[in-house]
């Protein structure tokens, strides 16, 4: 758009707001002072018609009382002179029957309501306070003598003879609203041309540096000082774009030349992280194939020491029943030497008989002893080694379990008790459950009770809903405050380079969170023990 197009537009712009702001307040004021005048007019026009009615009352009263309405007719005649008053009519009262009746009367113009045509009682009663009904105004008000009332007078007032005036003000604001027109017109357009004509050469300037883009130009002086102002800070910015500029030309060539530098220097160090990515990869992939194997090397190292304490234990009830099956052997050949050689006395039968009935008792309860042991193992080994879903008794997998931990708890002077409910049949994976007991128990024997000459172990089981919940404490020394939040982590252990491996917990994580699908969340102080609250779903029948 042309530059001149642009001046025209704020000038018309400038124009147009400033008239119309002052027209607005003009008006404003003008209709508030007009709207003020009639209020007041009317008003005072209400005020009229009391008086005059209170006149005609005075004039009326005598006249009411003694009945002559000719000469109240007389005096009536005498408001011709008035424009303004187009009607009266007076009425008298019927004291007996309340009822009131025309008694005389005055009409200006002669109108429909002729003289003797008697108002309604609804009427007389609406125009109780003056009522303007189109450009008549009306009012009755009662006549009275010495607290006598005597009856009623009804008046019709002219409007329009009492608001010529207001015609006069009227045509008065019009003028003075015209004659503000024409100074704020003169005014503004004054001061258009005074702000405007700066503007425009402003522009102008602005408009030829921008086309050229040549920086070193600079704003012409401008007439008064305000515009002058606005000259010298655009030329001061002018000043500061051409340096900007110049040394933007300067530090885009640096640029250029250390982007090239850079993007050799990205590309080679992305070749060797590549090849570092690789490697961490690679690494990655073998620390987590080297922690499986650690986790199951875990399993099979408590598997392992399972293995040997129920080898030791059975040995004992095996060695036992060889023993007595040994003596039992000796015992027969004796007797079977003296039965060949007839030498063989009662005393001595009997004697074989009571010796061979105690060592059939010894074989038979250590054989079977034995083969609880064997049994029990077997249950406990199976359930280690899977996961399977199944229904049990919750107390007989805590009795096989303390029969597979006896070697380890034997001599121990560590009491272990068990809270939980004799008939609590459910369905789950026994086998995880049993690791994780087993890893807590010995966790608490090897680390909570280390250098400890006593302690007890509590286990609470209860069944909420299909929740099965397990709460695990030992009274023992307790987790130190720096490890405590990385216990779970797998290789965290405090007797490293003393057999620990650091996983038994983090195996325990592992099998409530994943193979049981629970939670387990952990509770320890320094000399206070260690609590830990197992939670996992179950089902008390098999689907």
């Amino acid at each position: 758009m042309p530059i001149h197009k642009d001046i025209k537009s704020i000038r018309r712009a400038i124009l147009i707001s400033i008239v119309g702001f002052v027209s607005l307040f003009v008006l404003l004021a003008c209709a508030y002072m007009a709207k003020t005048f009639l209020n007041e007019s009317e008003h005072q026009l209400e005020k009229n018609t009391i008086q005059w009615a209170n006149y005609v009352v005075q004039l009326a009263s005598d006249d009411l009382r003694s009945g002559d309405k000719f000469a109240l007719e007389d005096k009536l005649q005498l408001f011709s002179a008035n424009e303004a008053i187009q009607k009266i009519d007076v009425y008298a009262l019927e004291h007996t029957t309340d009822n009131f009746n025309y008694f005389a009367g005055y009409d200006y113009l002669k109108s429909a309501k002729t003289i003797g045509e008697k108002i309604t009682t609804q009427e007389k009663n609406r125009y109780l306070t003056p009522v303007k009904e189109g450009d008549v105004v009306k009012f009755v008000t009662p006549v009275a003598l010495q607290d006598q009332k005597l009856g009623y007078v009804y008046i019709e007032l002219d409007t329009q003879q009492g608001l010529s005036f207001d015609t006069h003000i009227i045509i008065i604001f019009v003028l003075l609203i015209l004659l503000l027109f024409c100074c704020v017109f003169f005014v503004s357009y004054r001061l258009e041309n005074y702000i405007v004509t700066p503007l425009r050469t402003l522009s102008t300037d602005i408009l030829k540096i921008t086309q050229s883009k040549d920086y070193s130009l600079r704003i012409s002086s401008l007439p008064y000082r305000e515009a002058e102002i606005v000259a010298m800070n655009i030329n001061n910015f002018l000043n500061r774009t051409e340096r900007h500029i110049t040394q933007l030309g300067l530090a885009e060539k640096q640029s250029l030349e250390l982007n090239i530098e850079l993007e050799d220097k990205v590309t080679k160090r992305t070749d060797a992280l590549k090849e570092s990515n690789q490697e961490l990869l690679s690494t990655l992939e073998k620390l987590h194939q080297f922690q499986d194997q650690l986790v199951e090397s875990e399993k099979m190292a408590s598997l392992g020491d399972m293995v040997a304490g129920v080898a030791h234990e059975v040995n004992t009830p095996i060695g036992l029943g060889v023993t007595a099956s040994t003596l039992l052997s000796d015992r027969l050949t004796d007797i079977k030497a003296s039965f060949e050689d007839k030498s063989l006395k009662s005393s001595q039968l009997k004697k074989f008989l009571t010796e061979g009935e105690e060592n059939v008792g010894i074989i038979y309860r250590n054989l079977k002893r034995a083969a609880e042991l064997i049994s029990s193992f077997k249950k406990v080994a199976v359930d280690q080694s899977s996961e399977e879903f199944r229904q049990f008794n919750f107390n007989d997998l805590l009795n096989e379990m303390m029969l597979t931990l006896a070697p380890q708890i034997k001599n121990s002077p560590y009491n272990i008790t068990f809270h939980c409910p004799e008939e609590l049949t459910v369905v789950s994976k026994p086998g995880p459950i049993n690791q994780v007991l087993i890893n807590l128990i010995l966790n608490s024997i090897t680390h909570g009770f280390d250098g400890q000459e006593n302690g007890n172990i509590t286990l609470s089981i209860a069944q909420h809903s299909e929740t099965l919940h397990m709460v695990y404490q030992d009274d023992g020394q307790g987790i130190a405050s720096e490890i405590k939040d990385k216990v779970f982590e797998p290789f965290t252990t405090t007797k490293r380079g003393e057999g620990g491996s650091g996983l038994g917990l983090h195996l325990v994580y592992n099998l409530v969170t994943q193979a049981l699908g629970g939670s387990i969340k952990l509770e320890s102080n320094p000399e206070q023990g260690t609590k830990f609250e197992i939670q996992f779903p179950i089902s008390e029948q098999l689907l």
